[in-house]
């Protein structure tokens, strides 16, 4: 997909990965409706893609409602037209196992897999009957691997890239193109609020830290050569192959680096 002149829409452009992906999409030429729930982080998202010449919206949007979802796709259409990409990218992390409380388990699901269900609930009809559209998803190197610490973010993580698979699957010979966006860290506020906890130390524990913008580079990249897995970290591809070809062998390396990382002062 080339963006110039594309109906775009990004959930979470309030900050991190999602503004910069918003301010690159205008900056490629597309219209963009950014979606947060953080109004006035997306009113700057939105002013610095005007100040560039782009075009831009707010809509405010909670992902965990469908009906919010619902609406956000109606405003963007009856301002810009039918989207072409829509980009659900909006997440959250919260730590803990199986003891975290259901209150987090309900958040963590209905934001980072079922946000995704819900978006390609309300645009495919339209993109289907059309003969096209493109779903780029925000997953996490957690959905392919794991995050140590945060089993909610992990599980639900993986969820949306298996979702992801099965929505490329069912619908690419219907004109419908699916990327599944997976950074492993990335200098956001989700991050930099979490590295005195073990989730945020074994992301920084285990590469390079981009920056948003970074990403969007990849992202940009990934589009045009609409590519399925799109990491913006190729080592994340590198852990993957030595995982599916030893899975037992990775456990053991994991659990190592957990017993590491718990004994860390």
């Amino acid at each position: 997909m080339q963006l110039a002149g594309k109906r775009v829409v990004v959930t979470g452009g309030a900050s991190g990965i999602g503004r910069a992906l918003s301010v690159r999409f205008g900056a490629e030429g597309a219209d963009v409706t950014v979606a947060d729930l953080d109004r006035d982080g997306a009113d700057v998202t939105v002013e610095t893609i005007a100040d560039a010449g782009g075009r831009a919206r707010m809509v405010p949007c909670d992902v965990s409602r469908e009906s919010d979802i619902i609406a956000l796709v109606a405003e963007a259409e009856s301002s810009f037209g039918p989207i072409d990409l829509f980009c659900s990218n909006a997440g959250i992390a919260l730590g803990g196992g199986p003891d975290a409380p259901d209150e987090d388990w309900a958040r963590s699901w209905a934001v980072n897999t079922m946000a995704h269900v819900w978006a390609a609930r309300a645009v495919l009809p339209g993109m289907l009957a059309r003969g096209e559209g493109y779903l780029l998803q925000t997953a996490s190197a957690a959905g392919l691997l794991t995050n140590l610490g945060t089993a909610p973010y992990s599980v639900t993580k993986h969820a949306a890239v298996g979702l992801a698979e099965w929505l490329a699957i069912t619908y690419g010979d219907a004109g419908i193109t699916v990327s599944c966006l997976c950074p492993q860290g990335v200098r956001t506020p989700m991050l930099m609020g979490s590295t005195d906890e073990m989730a945020g130390a074994v992301v920084l524990a285990s590469g390079e830290l981009l920056e948003p913008e970074q990403v969007a580079d990849a992202v940009v990249a990934g589009l045009a050569a609409e590519t399925f897995l799109i990491l913006p970290h190729p080592v994340v591809g590198e852990y993957l192959r030595a995982k599916v070809a030893d899975y037992d062998r990775w456990l053991r390396g994991m659990r190592k680096l957990q017993a590491r990382l718990a004994a860390a002062p």
